[in-house]
């Protein structure tokens, strides 16, 4: 019989890079201006190291493939296992139909090609239903895209830090760094974005839905944990420097990512390196929508099977036993969302996706974080392979700041918290569709049967 190829820890790591690391979420971080670094610096601090111990404890303590579900279900019963699972889920086709709509973009840099609204469309709806067709298939079956989006990642946002320092160098400084700059205005702008940051540092627990296709996951999961989110943070704050000392922070735009700041920093829309780059950064998306469809329909499906999401989720293939179910789900919901896309009144797509996305998604790990706390006292006599150690008031801090953290940035994104025109026009959409999911998942609930 055919052994069953098996994560390394280099591969470990690498998907850990490829799933966390966020290359699209760029330019929304740069837009804040120099005091992204105190939000950086900040946010490490207080949500990326509790946030990284917890996970590694909950991931190593209680493997399987209900990841995040299985342990908030573990601590506070199958109702608030279903509110995560939905959150959890419903993130990932609403992420996917905000890249989706880049892709022409990206398509006509790498081609020239200019289609009109129909073309646009068909094209957007190639990629979701590509990355559907792929995720069908084990993720054993797929390292190779994994870890080539992961130095793909690296190699594009490590670029980026180098050209935009030796622009700062040879053109000078584009914005002005002082202490009084560094320091956070406190601005609803910029508060706004603080959840793409969080975004950007979450996703450590997807690693532990692979945990049967280790080699040692017990050792391999804190350490891909700890190293891929030290390499990982490296990265962001590297690209992020050469992006802030070289572009105007007016000049930014937060639906282009690393590929607008290429382009303004080599003071060139087209030009062979940019249509290379794009082609490099269209693969990233390939890999981020992969790697992440894999930990986010085994969840599902897993959820499904104990009753707590639809039926339909828990549709396995007979061949090789991928949820396929929720995997069809994913298409279809993000070909209804860019179908309808036209509708919305704020036409910068991508933000409006990504914004209900980012909302959605912090709303499913806000009952993690006090999970972990719950269990070590429920179930202190449980061998924890990796175990956080402190007293309890440790373990409360651990847990009651990153949740301080979550919340004021679902607040900041999802509601109009001032009522010009331009602010509701981009706000609006998302208030109303977090209302929508909320009211989904709630009536989900309150209909199915334990």
């Amino acid at each position: 019989m055919k052994s069953k190829k098996k994560f390394s820890l280099f591969s470990a790591i690498l998907s850990v890079i490829c799933v966390v690391f966020v290359a699209e979420a760029a330019a929304p971080v740069a837009a804040i201006g120099p005091s992204q670094f105190f939000w950086w610096i900040f946010l490490l601090v207080t949500f990326l190291v509790p946030y990284g111990l917890i996970s590694s404890e909950l991931g190593t303590t209680y493997p399987s493939d209900g990841g995040i579900y299985d342990w908030v279900t573990k601590a506070y019963g199958h109702k608030w296992g279903a509110r995560v699972s939905w959150y959890y889920w419903i993130n990932y086709p609403l992420w996917l139909a905000s890249l989706a709509v880049m892709c022409p973009e990206l398509i006509k840099l790498v081609t020239g090609y200019t289609g009109g609204a129909i073309s646009n469309l068909l094209l957007s709806l190639l990629f979701i239903w590509v990355v559907i067709w792929i995720s069908f298939y084990p993720i054993s079956d797929n390292l190779w895209i994994l870890n080539g989006a992961a130095v793909i990642k690296i190699f594009l946002a490590v670029s980026v830090g180098i050209l935009g320092i030796y622009v700062a160098v040879t053109q000078g400084m584009a914005n002005e760094y002082t202490i009084k700059t560094l320091l956070p205005t406190f601005d609803l702008r910029s508060l706004s974005f603080i959840s793409v940051i969080i975004f950007n540092l979450l996703g450590f627990e997807v690693i532990c839905t692979f945990s049967e296709e280790m080699e040692n996951p017990k050792k391999q999961i804190p350490q891909a944990i700890i190293i891929g989110g030290l390499v990982i943070a490296g990265i962001y704050i590297f690209s992020a420097f050469g992006i802030g000392v070289a572009i105007p922070t007016e000049n930014i735009s937060v639906s282009s990512g690393l590929i607008d700041s290429l382009q303004l920093l080599l003071h060139s829309k087209t030009g062979i390196f940019i249509k290379i780059s794009a082609f490099l950064f269209l693969l990233t998306l390939f890999g981020n929508m992969i790697s992440w469809s894999m930990g986010v329909n085994n969840t599902a499906c897993y959820a499904a099977e104990n009753n707590d999401m639809p039926r339909f989720f828990g549709k396995r293939s007979a061949k090789n036993q991928m949820p396929t179910g929720a995997a069809m789900m994913n298409g279809i919901v993000a070909t209804i969302v860019v179908v309808l896309s036209p509708l919305l009144p704020n036409k910068d797509l991508f933000w409006s996706f990504f914004s209900l996305n980012l909302v959605t998604f912090l709303l499913s790990y806000l009952p993690v974080l006090p999970a972990f706390y719950t269990l070590r006292k429920k179930e202190s006599d449980v061998y924890r392979p990796f175990r956080v150690v402190g007293k309890d008031w440790w373990l409360k801090i651990l847990v009651i700041v990153p949740m301080i953290m979550l919340i004021i940035a679902l607040i900041f994104t999802a509601l109009p918290l001032q009522f010009d025109t331009a602010t509701l026009k981009e706000k609006l959409p998302v208030t109303i569709g977090t209302i929508i999911c909320v009211l989904i998942g709630e009536g989900f609930i309150l209909l199915k049967k334990d």
